[in-house]
């Protein structure tokens, strides 16, 4: 549809959500955040997805929330309220999300950077928790960013609200990777396609694994951890990618190119 702000399309095992409102900097509107959250659940339902990509167009990624539409409304009418469920559907999305960043991000942009999996950005690209310049703070967003971030950058980057560039982002755990925009859809791409050479259920458990709180010490979890671990090893999805590793060939779930 011509008037829709993120688009939806699946090729080859890879959901690609596209946001597409350049006018106000794919700022989270109403509508934006709607059509998100409906683009994270049919990848989540559908059994031909195995990873999704989340992009956009536009010199942008995401400013974050829309202030037009926050601006005079009252605290239980605020766009905000319905944004931790968007982060939630990315942090627990049991396909892994890649986020591919062709320009800056600023609050809530990042708060859904960091929810993803994994995040690619060009050296172009620059990054603020621009709330305290506004009087408001990073609080929802805070959930997934303060996981990657290490803590004196938080601190730092958290109270002073200045930019940082994508070099910086990296080496405090916000991206994995900066490279040049002519690398930037390689670099993806090379993503995404490792990650759909992963079982489903086992990428799936994994990223649950990743989510769950440590013990104490090892010994403390090797019990749960090995039952985990034996039950993969005897499972459907399993045993099919021992044979096929014996045999040579790609495991059943590989989508065809």
């Amino acid at each position: 549809m011509a008037d829709e702000l993120v688009h939806y399309e699946v090729a080859a095992g890879i959901a690609t959500i596209t946001l597409d409102s350049p006018h106000n900097r794919n700022a989270l509107s109403a509508q934006l955040r709607r059509e998100l959250s409906e683009s994270l659940t049919k990848a989540r339902e559908d059994d031909a997805v195995r990873v999704v990509q989340l992009t956009h167009t536009g010199p942008v990624f995401c400013a974050g929330m829309d202030l037009k539409e926050a601006r005079g409304a009252g605290s239980s009418d605020q766009g905000v309220n319905e944004f931790p469920q968007i982060l939630d559907q990315l942090w627990t999305s049991p396909k892994p999300v890649v986020a591919r960043l062709a320009g800056p991000a600023r609050a809530g942009g990042i708060g859904m950077v960091a929810a993803c999996d994994i995040a690619v950005a060009v050296p172009e690209a620059t990054f603020a928790f621009s709330e305290v310049r506004i009087g408001v703070i990073p609080a929802v967003i805070s959930l997934t960013v303060l996981p990657r971030l290490n803590a004196r950058a938080a601190h730092e980057l958290f109270l002073t609200g200045d930019v940082f560039d994508a070099k910086r982002a990296v080496e405090i755990g916000l991206l994995n990777a900066c490279v040049p925009a002519e690398d930037l859809d390689k670099k993806v791409e090379g993503y995404l396609k490792s990650l759909t050479l992963g079982g489903p259920k086992a990428l799936a458990a994994t990223k649950e694994l990743l989510a769950r709180p440590r013990p104490a010490t090892p010994a403390e979890g090797f019990a749960d951890m090995n039952a985990l671990s034996a039950g993969f090893f005897a499972s459907e999805e399993g045993q099919e990618g021992i044979q096929a590793f014996a045999q040579k060939r790609k495991p059943n779930w590989v989508p065809q190119d």
